[in-house]
This record gives C-alpha cells, structure tokens and sequence, in this order.
C-alpha cells in the first residue's frame, strides 16, 4: 500500500466541494493524446487518473497473474533507482501513486503538488516507461502475491465467488482469479513480466481523467511527457464470452458456521437502451438502500442475513445480474426460496409508483455526493470514459434517471429478471438444499 503524505492527505480532504454540475474540458496533447479535465485552481494540487483498457484479460495463455504481479512491481524501482530509493524520491515529492489491475482495466492514480509537478511526472514516467523488474523485487512481490492467494482460499466469500465466475466463464480470462493461481504465479519468470507489461501498457488503451490546479496547456504538454514513450499498440486481444451457467445451486462444501451464496445469471450492456430502467429496478429490488425489496424480505422481515444485495455488473466482454448474502447453513435454504420468490415477482409484477419515485429521489440526491474532491472527481472522469458514456454525462444522468416510467420498469424487468436462469453457488455446510435444485 502507498502511505500518503500529511501535506497531501489535507489537500484531498480539502478539495472540490460536493457538486454535480461540473465542467470538463476534452484536452488533445500535441502528441495526439486526449484526456478530460477539471480545472480548479483553488489549491495547489492535482489529480491525474489513468486508465489502460483489457486489464488482466489481456494476459498470454497460460500465465494467469502475470499481469497482476507486473503490475505490483510498476513501484519497485524503475531507472537508475532500486525500489528503497524509487520510495524515498516520491516521499520526498509528497506525490502519491497507486497502481492496480482488473479484469478490464489497469488503474494508475497519482496525487501531486502543483510545485513538484514535473519531478513527480518524470519519476512516474521511469516506474511507466523504466521499470526495473529486479530479481530481489519479483520474488518480494511474488510472496506477497502468494500470501494473499492462500488466504483467498480460506475466504468463503472468494470461493463462491471464484467458482460461480468459472461456472460461468470457463476457460475465458473473466473464468479465473486475475491474481493467478499458486503454480501460475510461482512459474513466472522475469522474461514473462516484461511480455505482460508490453500487452497491457500501450497509448492505444489510455483513458485518462484530471482535476486540479493544471490548464489543458499544461496538462497536454504532461501527458506527452509522461506517456509518449510507451509503445503505440500490441497485438494481445480478448474475446467476447457468453455468460454459460443454467439455473440451479452448486454446492462447495466447506467448513464454516455461515454459508455464502453468490447468485445470479447474465445482465444488460451498459450501452443498452434499456439499461437506465434496468438501473434503477436494481436499486428498488437489492440495492444500496436500506428499502430494497431483498433487504426488507431477506433481512428486515425474516432476520435471515446482515446483507443481501444485487448488482448490475458490466464488464467489458459479458454482462451479469449478481446478488450475494451470508447467513447460518441452516437458514441458506430459506433465503434462496426467499430470493427466488422475489425474482419471480420483480420479472412478473414490477414495482409500484412509490417505489419508483424513492428510488429516482434517492439515486439523484446520492449521486452529488460522490464529487467530494480532486482523486474522486478524476476516477469518475476515467470511469465514464472506459463505459464510453459520453463527456455529458454528469451533467445530464439525473434527468435520464428521472426519466424511467414505469412503463420502462414493466419492460425490462421481464427481460432481465428470468427466475428460470437463476444460478445459486453456495460456499458452507448449507442444511435441506437438496430438495430446491
């Protein structure tokens, strides 16, 4: 983990204040790379996002975690500095970068004084362009790497979770933890790291978001410093895959008082002409609210779990409606027939006027609070753009949430919320679940 500086942690606190109206400006660098940006020169101090599309689905076959463990050693020493000294330059700069990897994206975040700018863009520069891979820093990581695997062995919640994504994907990269495995991650070489880092680290996969003390001169002139030398392109692709998993329950036995469920089956694009409505029917039947649909049946009425939710998951290559809950292997059984009758009566009855109108004024009422400063404001910027959501979209997402009727609710739930496809895995020592499948 990167520590942030005091000096630095004070900026973020201070930042923007909470807002939805926001402006933002499409820079082009004169080397050709774009970038959206918010200007806000209240304090010195700017966010830089960047985002590299694919992520560890790009990985060459067979090196599962590759990618993730590159990507781990992005801070370990880059140029003429070994990874004590690449630590020391950027606490003496009060900079922060953070470097991780998802299915679809690789994630770079750095938080810089406006006075240390260009020292902080060239040291992120050499971790980007100079990575030093050194033998002492591979296996370092590698071990970390390791430690983790083995506790996501023990965590029931990763194992439903893992097994429900191989049910589902099978030999697809989305089918397999994007940490590797322990003999993936054990057999890879340096030679493997650098293979990694050529697939994923090219200017045609950037996505890049700034907010802060910087003008769209300043900010193009950075970019191209900072990005230009990476290669142009590489040839790793990832294929399309359909979700691939029937209805029924898959039992993972294993050794815990609280059984896990992950449930679900395939979604809706986030590019759909539907998905607005399909969003907020997510929100009235399991989402964030304390009133959805799943919380008052599973949890308020019946006591059965803590939490239960669902989720809209969009990734790049498929889609997935997703739910999950916890609760004493005695009571699984009685919390998938509760699941499953509240799927059957959102695909055939939808939801009420009044359940409608909470969700759209809690939804737009939530949504200002996520602009509470500089970093947030900037990941928002790259997310839009991986979800190709246009450069209003701020601006105008409240009013196409309001804009669901139920009409639109009565249309999609029907296509999206299919009972005979609910697909539930089950992680514990679940009693009387023979008799549901």
């Amino acid at each position: 983990m990167i520590r942030l500086a005091l000096s630095l942690a004070v900026l973020l606190s201070a930042s923007l204040p909470a807002r939805a109206a926001v402006d933002i400006v499409e820079v082009t660098s004169p080397g050709g790379l774009t970038a959206w940006l918010v200007e806000e020169h209240s304090i010195p101090f700017t966010a830089l996002e960047i985002r590299f599309r694919g992520g560890a689905s790009l990985e060459a076959d067979g090196k599962r975690g590759a990618i993730n463990l590159m990507t781990g050693l992005l801070e370990e020493g880059a140029a003429d500095m070994d990874a004590q000294a690449f630590a020391k330059a950027r606490e003496s700069l009060a900079a922060s970068f953070s470097f991780s990897v998802y299915d679809d994206a690789l994630s770079i975040s750095a938080r810089f004084l406006s006075e240390n700018r260009d020292a902080a863009i060239a040291l992120l520069r050499a971790a980007l362009v100079e990575p030093r891979f050194d033998d002492d820093a591979i296996e370092r990581v590698r071990a970390q790497v390791l430690s983790g695997i083995a506790s996501d062995s023990t965590d029931p919640g990763h194992i439903a979770a893992s097994t429900f994504d191989a049910m589902a994907f099978g030999d697809h990269p989305y089918g397999a933890d994007r940490s590797g495995t322990a003999e993936t991650v054990a057999a890879l070489t340096r030679a493997d790291l650098i293979d990694a880092r050529a697939r994923v680290l090219t200017r045609d996969r950037l996505v890049i978001g700034a907010v802060g003390d910087i003008t769209p001169e300043a900010l193009g002139l950075l970019l191209d410093d900072l990005l230009a030398d990476l290669p142009a392109t590489s040839a790793a692709t990832v294929s399309d895959v359909t979700f691939d998993l029937s209805d029924g329950i898959t039992i993972v036995d294993f050794d815990t008082p609280q059984a896990t469920a992950y449930f679900g089956h395939s979604g809706i694009r986030n590019d759909d002409p539907d998905f607005f409505a399909a969003f907020v029917a997510n929100e009235i039947f399991g989402g964030s609210g304390f009133d959805s649909r799943l919380t008052q049946e599973v949890r308020v009425k019946r006591g059965l779990t803590y939490g239960i939710g669902s989720y809209l998951v969009g990734l790049d290559r498929s889609e997935i409606i997703l739910g999950q809950a916890a609760t004493g292997n005695a009571r699984m059984s009685e919390t998938i027939e509760v699941v499953r009758d509240e799927w059957w009566r959102m695909s055939d009855a939808g939801v009420t006027q009044d359940e409608l109108d909470t969700a759209i004024t809690y939804l737009t009422g939530a949504y200002p609070l996520r602009f509470d400063g500089n970093a947030p404001i900037a990941r928002i910027l790259a997310g839009m753009q991986l979800d190709d959501l246009g450069i209003d979209y701020i601006n105008s997402r409240n009013d196409r949430i309001r804009a669901v009727t139920l009409d639109d609710i009565d249309r999609v739930v029907k296509r999206i919320y299919r009972p005979d496809d609910l697909h539930f895995v089950v992680v514990g020592k679940p009693v009387g679940l023979e008799g549901l499948n």
